[in-house]
């Protein structure tokens, strides 16, 4: 059976459904949400995508909980004093003028495929995956809360292929509950993602029913359904035929669990992603590698969003021992999809970003770690058919603050959209009230660099 579960705790959606509610599809049970009412989308709208290989768009979302260090990743600083400056020197890349830290030698090799942002702003000093996935701040919400990207990409583009969810999480339940995502705010469970966890994918094929014997569940959903229409005297029942179809379509279709089957892919390739381990690291996620692998299968499975979280940044003591063990993993993982995308010619469909919810202090304390610092953080983009092989932005001679050409996290946004083929200059969402709501800030724009 197919399990849907929230990954935000207790509480109720503005519908009185729970966060916690669940939905078996293998059972399909008809109380409550059921699954036709998961796929049933209305007035989707989007700008028109030229797609390459891959045949739509798509984003790849990593979340890096806890915040991790700009000042040792892609803005290392020379000369400084030592207790800012750390202890990892800069290499070379690809690309003439840029440097990026010792511990990933891959990345670098690669780097004229991806651009580091050295300037993001807007944070706050909070360990949320919230202004990742929203682009916004978690203050003055509307009611229902801003929907993350993939439930807005759910709502504007609905599936990109018949039985397989546009929005897909993989990321685990993490000890330190504001790191978890995967909330589709105001638009409602309709538009929450397929959030199949490591221990689930036996829940996408049928235990124990045989088609025919789902087929007579079907003929007896239908004849509720007639029974339900028969009595809605203004008619709001049709369409739903459709919506129960591709219930069935997920169930049928193998698309979806072939893509999280990764004893389908090469073991070369599966190899060349690393493994990272499963254990939880801090509060935060697992480092797991194949995450990355099974993201690129899925999109190229018709997903059009897929967000992850790896690891643990929050780094307050034992910054660079911290370090060695989780940038050379994320080095691996992180240029393997790069490359996979290249390769398979999809860099052109696929948007790939990495990024925390801040940076880190320029000064090294006591314990050797670096505190919070929400002034000024990074992020990696690659794909999406951007100009790659540059660096944008530039921080102060410690590594504090934006010198130049600050980046919004609604401008990464903004970019992100525009890659998806949605026009955020036009494009809006209804919240619970009915009044359109636009996808981001009007002051905000896609990144003409990238352009």
């Amino acid at each position: 059976m197919l399990t849907l579960q929230s990954q935000h705790g207790t509480g109720r959606y503005c519908d009185s459904v729970s966060r916690r509610s669940f939905l078996r599809i293998g059972g399909l049970a008809m109380g409550g949400l059921a699954m036709p009412q998961l796929l049933a989308a209305a007035d989707r709208a989007a700008a028109p995508v030229k797609s390459g290989g891959l045949g739509h768009k798509a984003v790849i979302m990593i979340y890096m909980p806890g915040g991790p260090p700009h000042q040792d990743m892609y803005d290392l600083k020379r000369d400084v004093a030592a207790e800012i400056r750390g202890e990892f020197s800069p290499i070379p890349t690809n690309v003439d003028g840029i440097e990026v830290c010792e511990l990933l030698p891959k990345l670098a090799k690669m780097m004229d495929k991806l651009v580091p942002i050295r300037s993001i702003v807007g944070a706050k000093d909070r360990h949320e995956s919230f202004q990742c996935m929203t682009g916004r701040l978690n203050e003055s919400l509307p009611p229902g809360g801003w929907p993350e990207m993939g439930a807005v990409v759910s709502r504007a583009q609905s599936s990109a292929r018949a039985g397989v969810p546009p929005f897909m999480a993989l990321s685990p339940r993490m000890q330190h509950r504001p790191y978890n995502n995967g909330t589709p705010g105001f638009l409602g469970p309709s538009h929450a993602p397929f959030t199949p966890e490591a221990e689930g994918k036996d829940d996408l094929v049928l235990q124990g029913i045989t088609l025919e014997r789902l087929a007579d569940r079907r003929r007896l959903l239908g004849s509720i359904d007639r029974f339900r229409r028969a009595a809605d005297a203004e008619g709001m029942m049709e369409g739903a035929d459709i919506y129960t179809q591709q219930a069935f379509g997920i169930l049928t279709s193998s698309q979806l669990a072939d893509a999280l089957n990764l004893a389908k892919e090469d073991p070369a390739i599966v190899a060349r992603y690393g493994t990272g381990t499963t254990r939880h690291q801090g509060d935060g996620a697992p480092r797991i590698n194949q995450q990355f692998l099974l993201a690129r299968r899925l999109v190229e499975a018709g997903v059009r969003c897929v967000s992850l979280s790896y690891s643990f940044w929050d780094w307050h003591g034992q910054n660079f021992k911290s370090a060695r063990q989780n940038l050379p993993d994320f080095d691996m993982a992180m240029s393997a999809l790069v490359e996979d995308l290249h390769q398979r010619g999809l860099d052109k469909d696929v948007t790939v970003i990495a990024w925390g919810e801040f940076g880190r202090s320029p000064r090294i304390n006591k314990d050797a770690g670096r505190d919070h610092w929400p002034n000024v953080s990074c992020a990696l983009l690659a794909g999406g058919g951007m100009r790659t092989g540059q660096i944008i932005g530039s921080t102060t001679r410690d590594g504090g603050e934006a010198k130049d050409r600050p980046v919004h996290f609604q401008d990464v946004f903004a970019t992100l959209y525009r890659n998806l083929g949605i026009d955020v200059g036009h494009a809006t969402v209804n919240d619970l009230s009915g009044r359109p709501r636009f996808l981001i800030d009007p002051a905000y724009k896609a990144l003409p660099e990238l352009v």
